[in-house]
């Protein structure tokens, strides 16, 4: 019973990383899974980010017998943005690198979804004030552009 339950579970995390969650961003694409992790680091590097980061469970999963479909965060940040956020807040620095989540569809297809950096900075905002908002603005406008490049 256990590795039924087991097996619904995984056949579910592609489903829940295209339910729009509160503060969210949720791209559908056409693309394979392959095809949109290479695309969402390209458009990382080309929006002036760093991959800083790379995990997910399929990889190892596989080398373990076990096949569930494609799931890998990419962690997005660079070294201006974690200046200026240490300066506004140290706190919400923890928050660094921001992730972009690609999952596999059962239908083949691939979604790119992540928190926006508003979102994600928000608890910070009272330590941070107007210069940490202004700093989630601006990601929240390069993950956008990270999100709209990848998956067009």
């Amino acid at each position: 019973m256990k590795a039924i339950s087991t097996v619904l579970c995984l056949l579910a995390l592609p489903a829940l990383a295209q339910e729009p969650l509160p503060g969210w961003a949720v791209h559908s694409t056409d693309k394979s899974y392959d095809a949109l992790v290479a695309d969402t680091k390209a458009a990382v590097k080309e929006n002036g980010l760093i991959v800083v980061t790379q995990a997910g469970p399929t990889k190892a999963a596989a080398a373990r017998g076990i096949i569930i479909p494609g799931n890998l965060v990419i962690g997005a940040f660079n070294n201006d943005y974690a200046v200026r956020v240490l300066e506004t807040s140290v706190n919400a620095m923890i928050e660094a690198p921001i992730r972009f989540y690609v999952t596999e569809n059962a239908d083949g297809t691939a979604t790119l979804s992540y928190k926006t950096p508003s979102h994600v900075f928000a608890p910070y905002a009272q330590q941070g004030g107007e210069p940490l908002q202004e700093i989630a603005t601006e990601l929240d406008e390069k993950f956008q552009a990270v999100a709209e490049s990848a998956v067009n």
